[in-house]
């Protein structure tokens, strides 16, 4: 039986955040809210930590080779049937969420810092589940436009850093 969206027969998305003391406030209903917001095809588990910015950075150096700090940080399941989800049901991978950018970003585009994390978390989501807004000629902004304004947030991460094209 195909998914139909409607939710019936389907495994839903399950969102784990973890945060520290400090960050817990902004941690406060994240998994609920992005299982709600996330694309029907969305079905498994999902880890989403807030971090700092020194930790992104570390974790942006590690696994991508980029000695800055970033935002959000996508981290695909190797293998998305096995996992701590148990038997049958997807591990999708984890996701990253630098919180002090995450403060920044939400005052340079005048909203909540709260509305920023789950932007920044939706962009997470969409990368484990494939999407590709570097290659994908803009299906993953169409995307993301369209489940940000589902769910009330402001300008998409996508949207805000379009930059013109440079070619070398």
């Amino acid at each position: 039986m195909g998914d139909d969206g409607s939710g019936g027969g389907r495994t839903r998305l399950v969102a784990e955040v973890t945060a520290s003391r400090a960050h817990r406030g902004l941690a406060s209903g994240l998994g609920r809210w992005l299982a709600r917001a996330a694309p029907a095809r969305a079905r498994g588990t999902v880890a989403v930590a807030l971090v700092t910015d020194a930790a992104i950075r570390r974790l942006n150096r590690t696994w991508r080779g980029v000695d800055r700090v970033t935002d959000v940080l996508s981290f695909p399941a190797a293998d998305p049937d096995v996992g701590r989800a148990g038997v049958g049901s997807a591990v999708l991978g984890d996701i990253a969420i630098a919180v002090d950018t995450a403060r920044r970003q939400a005052r340079e585009h005048g909203h909540p810092v709260r509305d920023e994390i789950r932007i920044l978390a939706l962009h997470g989501l969409l990368h484990l589940l494939g999407y590709d807004h570097d290659a994908d000629r803009g299906g993953m902004a169409r995307v993301e436009e369209r489940l940000r304004r589902r769910a009330g947030l402001p300008a998409g991460l996508i949207t805000r850093t379009r930059r013109p094209t440079v070619h070398r």
